[in-house]
């Protein structure tokens, strides 16, 4: 988004705005002075990217002291970065580690992805300090529907914008191959159970091959389980053969869903297996964004290639009849997901508009996973920018969503310690969070309400900082220090964003910078940059929230009292019950990923500001075991994202001659 709210984007549409825009210029100064403001719309990111020619990716590589063997060239401005650096590395110590996080966002995002890179560009272009952006990869379904690119925006933006934020180095393409082929298997494993009978179920799960009948490895593993030794297929008994050949998956608790990265609604609810070949077997399920998908949880936070493979074959996917979980190791699909899966580990190399680093990798929402890029990124850039190096890292939406998940579940797994977090905020969402008109209005140029919010207004301003004051408090329950970032809008007044400053140091803040990034690049995020290193500095008294010994349900309390300032909880029968199912299963010690609303601290997403004393209704509790954690689902969250009346692809189109990509921002 530019600095000073909405233009339409199309050319006739845009050209209307500005004549309207012309018109109002006859009207009083003061109406003038911000009808040239809305008049100056800046040129869109696509073509601010297309304006820097990057330098290609194999000098970038070397520059940042990578080897030749240890980069794969993906075209000219992006490659992937093998793991084998880690080992050559293992002795380099780590830079400073800073968290980019924000107060309860409006839809139309407060500028954290745009801070992360104003923030590096400063500290590396002008600064001449090593850093490193890490950011997530951004999904197609908010691409193509509402919300837009990922790439940051104006002059703090990674380049191509186009590559990155479409297919990229096909990281989500693997993904959703994985996760699919995992739901075709479990549907077909039921399908053949149901229709064989045991030995010709075996038989044909270990045939003879060129005279030959043995087990596979996985195969073998499964037998171990079982607590079966033995080796040769023709010396089981009809009992062992009976349990091997059986998983008698209970279809009424089948958790995985398929996935596609696309928004769309129809898939929310659907019934497979209608076809005659199926033979009676049909079951409703449902699709989710390919992001939301477990196994993406599991590339954001693996450790290796072996760590990764081992997270797959824990993934629970059903229960068995007995009430017994059913894994991707069970249905024999571990390696052939490690192999679709074997270049999706690698972090993805691209570079910011001032030529800084970048990796990208794995990209899970924040609202429906944990919400932050993967930790192999991170470590491979926290050794690459060396000790006085700093790696800046952005979590999905507010800090009570994304950076409470990044501390309690990305830090667990990663045993990385934060030095610094830095809190980003606009005037514009606080004046909403201080009563002002509904963010959704926005999206429509509804001329009154936008003269109300850009107009100054430091009562607004000054009610809507409970926000950032509690967001503020909640970084503080982790002992990191927390630089506030005030994303510059140019129809913010002095005085709005003195006062913004002024409060956040009152309430705990190290400093508080406002930030002009966006229309000067790194230079307009110098003084944030110097804040940042200064905090750094300062005495770390890092902690987790919770002990992972507490219950389940004492988890999930704490986090809503304590992060969301929720009076209580309350589980329905079905999360009381599943609760039940994962502590008796062995799953109670694994950390909170709080499915919930990211546009209140609350469930209900209207209340801004800092709703008090409401209950907060856990409807269903579920478990990504691969990934390590147990996930409630808080009132009715979606896990499939819808298409609006009016998608951002209207505007997205392809230059047949030039074979550019117009309409992407």
């Amino acid at each position: 988004m530019p600095g000073f709210l909405w233009c339409p984007r199309g050319g006739v549409a845009r050209l209307v705005f500005i004549c309207c825009c012309f018109a109002l210029c006859r009207r009083p100064p003061k109406l003038r002075e911000i009808s040239w403001l809305l008049f100056v719309f800046f040129s869109s990111d696509i073509e601010i990217s297309r304006a820097q020619s990057p330098k290609a990716v194999d000098v970038l590589a070397k520059e940042i002291g990578l080897l030749t063997d240890e980069v794969e060239i993906y075209g000219q401005t992006k490659a992937k970065v093998r793991l084998s650096l880690l080992e050559r590395l293992k002795d380099q110590p780590d830079g400073k580690y800073v968290l980019v996080a924000g107060i309860t966002p409006t839809p139309l995002g407060e500028g954290k992805s745009t801070v992360t890179i104003g923030l590096v560009q400063a500290l590396t272009a002008h600064l001449n300090i090593n850093s490193f952006a890490c950011l997530r990869q951004p999904s197609q379904g908010p691409t193509f529907g509402v919300k837009g690119g990922a790439a940051g925006g104006g002059y703090a933006q990674v380049i191509p914008m186009e590559e990155f934020n479409l297919h990229l180095t096909g990281d989500i393409h693997a993904i959703t191959a994985a996760n699919n082929l995992l739901a075709a298997a479990i549907d077909a494993r039921i399908l053949h159970e149901n229709t064989q009978s045991d030995k010709a179920l075996y038989n044909r799960l270990v045939p003879v091959v060129n005279g030959v009948r043995g087990f596979s490895a996985i195969q073998l593993a499964r037998l171990r389980r079982l607590g079966i030794s033995k080796t040769d297929p023709g010396t089981l008994t009809e009992e062992e053969i009976n349990k091997f050949a059986r998983l008698d998956i209970d279809p009424s608790t089948i958790t995985w869903q398929r996935v596609v990265d696309t928004n769309d609604r129809f898939l929310r609810k659907i019934t497979v297996g209608q076809a005659n070949t199926e033979k009676g077997f049909v079951r409703q399920a449902q699709f989710d964004i390919a992001v939301a998908s477990e196994i993406m949880a599991i590339l954001a936070l693996t450790t290796s290639l072996q760590d990764m493979k081992e997270r797959l074959g824990k993934m629970v996917v059903a229960n068995d009849k007995k009430g017994e979980p059913i894994t991707a190791e069970d249905l024999g699909v571990t390696g052939a997901l490690a192999v679709l899966m074997k270049d999706a580990i690698k972090p993805t190399l691209m570079q910011t508009l001032e030529g800084t680093p970048v990796f990208v990798h794995a990209g899970p929402f924040a609202n429906i996973a944990h919400g932050n890029s993967s930790v192999l990124a991170d470590k491979i850039a926290l050794k690459l920018v060396g000790e006085k190096g700093f790696v800046v890292t952005e979590a999905g939406f507010g800090a009570d969503i994304g950076m409470e998940k990044f501390f309690n579940i990305k830090c667990r797994a990663s045993g990385l310690v934060p030095s610094v977090v830095v809190l980003v905020a606009t005037v514009r969402a606080l004046k909403m969070h201080g009563g002002g008109p509904n963010v959704k209005d926005l999206m429509y140029l509804t001329i009154s309400i936008n003269f109300y919010l850009i107009a100054q207004n430091l009562q607004l301003v000054a009610d809507g900082c409970c926000n950032l004051q509690k967001q503020i408090q909640i970084t503080q329950l982790f002992g990191v220090p927390v630089v506030v970032a005030l994303n510059v809008f140019k129809t913010d007044s002095p005085a709005e964003i003195d006062l913004v400053c002024k409060i956040a140091k009152q309430s705990g803040a190290f400093d508080a910078v406002p930030c002009n990034h966006w229309s000067a690049g790194g230079r307009g995020a110098v003084k944030l940059a110097q804040a940042v290193e200064r905090a750094a500095n300062q005495k770390n008294n890092f902690k987790y929230l919770y002990s992972l010994e507490l219950p389940i349900v004492e988890k999930i309390r704490i986090i809503a009292q304590k992060v969301y300032g929720a009076q209580d909880i309350e589980l329905s029968p079905t999360a009381q019950s599943q609760v039940d199912r994962y502590t008796r299963q062995g799953f109670g010690n694994l950390p909170i990923c709080m499915a919930k609303t990211h546009l209140s601290l609350s469930h209900q997403p209207e209340r801004k500001g800092v709703p008090t004393g409401f209950i907060l209704p856990i409807s269903d509790v579920r478990a990504s075991i691969g990934a390590g954690f147990i996930y409630p689902l808080v009132g009715t969250m979606s896990t499939m994202p819808g298409l609006p009346t009016r998608p951002c692809f209207y505007d997205i189109d392809l230059d047949p001659i030039t074979e550019q990509v117009k309409g992407l921002f």
